[in-house]
């Protein structure tokens, strides 16, 4: 490999805006002393033109000869733009919103959606903003309308609607590492809508109705076979003492005399009906020895 052939990290790192360019020259320096008599015999005239002020938000980017300045835009406050030879361009620093329009998009799993979101970006280099791309805002708002296609599209719809938060973060990873060169810094990525066809949802819909009637019934078993168990226990418990028993009939005879109702209830004790049933059994057993 020649020694003297350049790389291309070193090309672009040389085509970025940060590296110190070469002087003025002769006819550079010619040129700026030109400007500043000019400023100097029209004064002070020329100073109303020449003073520029930057706001709190803003910064400028100054073009002396067509060659940035310093490496650092300038402002706020006031600045001097010598005339004829320095241009300035106003860079806004504020978070700008793009509102990304509704995207169509097709899903790992064949689904066509349409999804639309928003984008929170500011400006953090105002000299990078300005020489390193032609329309800053334009090329942030069309990268993130091919981002936003890219990542919905390997995943399935399911993981659209589930992993907002997740597929948000992966788009604004992806766009802050792509826009650094043009110094800006990705704030903040919300998908705000996910529209899918209406036959889809109410597939869907049927799908979560079946699926709940099926949770329901399970649930409804689980809640017999729990009570069965619990009956089970307490006629254990019954059966174990009978004064127990009769406090719980007494109970129950409590709780539908409160209730308004034409139910009418005669409470006999057990050991009565025991006692007729104990009767007529002995009666049919004696009746076939008089025959």
């Amino acid at each position: 490999m020649d020694p003297g052939a350049s790389s291309p990290e070193k090309l672009d790192k040389e085509n970025l805006v940060g590296i110190k360019s070469k002087g003025l020259g002769v006819c550079g320096w010619i040129l700026l002393f030109l400007s500043f008599l000019l400023m100097v015999i029209t004064f002070p005239i020329s100073i109303w033109m020449c003073l520029k002020i930057i706001k709190e938000y803003e910064r400028a980017v100054v073009f002396r000869l067509g060659r940035i300045q310093a490496d650092k835009a300038k402002g706020p406050g006031l600045i001097l733009i010598l005339p004829c030879i320095d241009i300035f361009v106003k860079v806004d620093l504020r978070t700008v919103t793009c509102n990304i329009p509704p995207q169509e998009i097709l899903t790992r799993d064949s689904v066509t959606t349409q999804v639309d979101g928003v984008v929170y970006y500011r400006i953090y280099s105002a000299v990078s903003a300005v020489a390193n791309v032609n329309d800053v805002h334009q090329a942030t708002f069309l990268l993130a309308q091919t981002t936003l296609r890219n990542v919905l599209g390997t995943r399935t719809l399911s993981q659209i609607l589930a992993g907002r938060e997740e597929i948000a973060h992966s788009i604004q990873t992806l766009l802050d590492d792509a826009t650094e060169l043009w110094g800006i810094r990705v704030a903040r990525v919300e998908i705000k809508d996910v529209r899918i066809p209406v036959q889809l949802q109410r597939s869907m819909a049927a799908e979560a109705e079946a699926t709940r009637e099926a949770r329901a019934k399970v649930l409804a078993a689980e809640g017999e076979m729990n009570a069965s168990k619990a009956l089970k226990s307490a006629s254990m418990v019954l059966a174990e003492s009978p004064a127990a028993l009769q406090l719980r009939y007494l109970q129950t005879l409590a709780t539908v005399a409160t209730e308004k109702n034409s139910t009418i209830v005669f409470p006999l004790p057990i050991n009565m009906l025991e006692g007729i049933g104990g009767i007529t059994y002995d009666n049919h057993q004696k009746v076939p020895n008089r025959a």
